[in-house]
């Protein structure tokens, strides 16, 4: 069951009445755990410069893209047919990239701060000040519409504005781009079916339809909606450290990408807590009635699991085995 379009809530991060956001944003965050943002501060020019040097780097012809073959801890280029054999996905190229540490910074010794692949400036000039410039802007987003949810979770504005948390957070950038046909009936998919493994996903997206979420996973069968992009507006979702945070109350919801022939372009923002944050039940989340449904774990430990975890699944899972 497919193809209907969901409306979603808006959060207006110029509105200056905090309470009125965090409880619409609680109310949608309960729901499906998806939400539109606007009124950021990013500026559309920016975006679409992101936007057009990623097709630059995805025109290139796939010798040159192979020179910043993603390295150990995942950075840089993956090509189609490499996420096919990992992911369970067919059609999609990607580039990724994310927080570094500094040279004479102990977080740089850490896998999830560890130094980027860039192409090379020769090829593609301004590239990497470009996403550099892009991905301060996103994580500046992020940690806005994290206050918000601490209102929204009973918590002071600024509980997630530590050291711990997110202060030096894990925060991962994705250049996607798809093509071909899906046909979910072969298992053929852009995005095989998944939640994201940390606090929130900050996505842009060129227009092409393709987002599809399921609010209820055990639905038999279960229901897709298409979530449609909004000039102007940035979607969100909350990722499964927000749903073990919240002791379930918010939602890390199941979605995937439906390629329909058209070339589709997005760039999702990963956001997490620091490397070593303990992700355990926040306090009002939990009562007498409310204990605790999920063990304490610290950040790292609880994404290098899920990353292994993932893996298998869509290796085993025949959703991502074309028939």
């Amino acid at each position: 069951m497919e193809n209907k379009v969901l409306p979603l809530t808006c959060l207006d991060l110029a509105n200056f009445d905090l309470h009125q956001s965090a409880v619409s944003l609680k109310q949608a965050c309960m729901d499906c755990g998806f939400f539109y943002v606007i009124n950021h501060g990013i500026s559309e020019e920016l975006k679409e410069e992101v936007f057009e040097q990623s097709k630059k780097f995805f025109d290139l012809p796939l010798e040159d893209k192979m020179k910043a073959l993603r390295n150990e801890t995942h950075r840089g280029y993956s090509p189609a047919l490499e996420q096919n054999q990992i992911h369970g996905d067919y059609n999609k190229e990607s580039f990724f990239m994310g927080t570094e540490g500094l040279k004479d910074d102990s977080l740089g010794a850490k896998p999830f701060y560890r130094p980027n692949i860039w192409p090379d400036s020769d090829v593609l000039p301004g590239w990497r000040t470009t996403m550099e410039n892009y991905h301060l802007e996103l994580l500046r987003v992020c940690k806005a519409i994290a206050r918000i949810l601490a209102l929204a979770l009973d918590l002071d504005a600024d509980y997630f504005d530590t050291s711990e948390m997110l202060e030096n957070p894990i925060a991962y950038m994705r250049l996607l781009h798809y093509e071909g046909m899906s046909d979910p009936s072969r298992g053929i998919y852009g995005c095989g079916s998944h939640t994201d493994h940390g606090m929130m996903t900050l996505l842009a997206t060129d227009g092409v339809m393709g987002l599809q979420i399921c609010k209820d996973k055990d639905m038999k069968p279960q229901k897709w909606e298409y979530v449609p992009s909004i000039d102007g507006a940035y979607i969100v979702n909350l990722g499964d450290v927000l749903e073990r945070w919240s002791n379930g109350l918010f939602k890390s919801t199941l979605h995937r990408v439906l390629a329909n022939g058209q070339d589709r372009y997005s760039i999702p923002f990963f956001l997490s807590p620091s490397h070593d944050c303990l992700i355990e039940c926040l306090p009002t989340c939990q009562s007498e009635k409310n204990l605790p449904k999920y063990p304490a774990i610290k950040c790292s430990a609880y994404l290098t699991q899920r990353y292994k975890e993932s893996h298998r699944e869509t290796r085993a899972s025949p959703e991502n085995r074309p028939k």
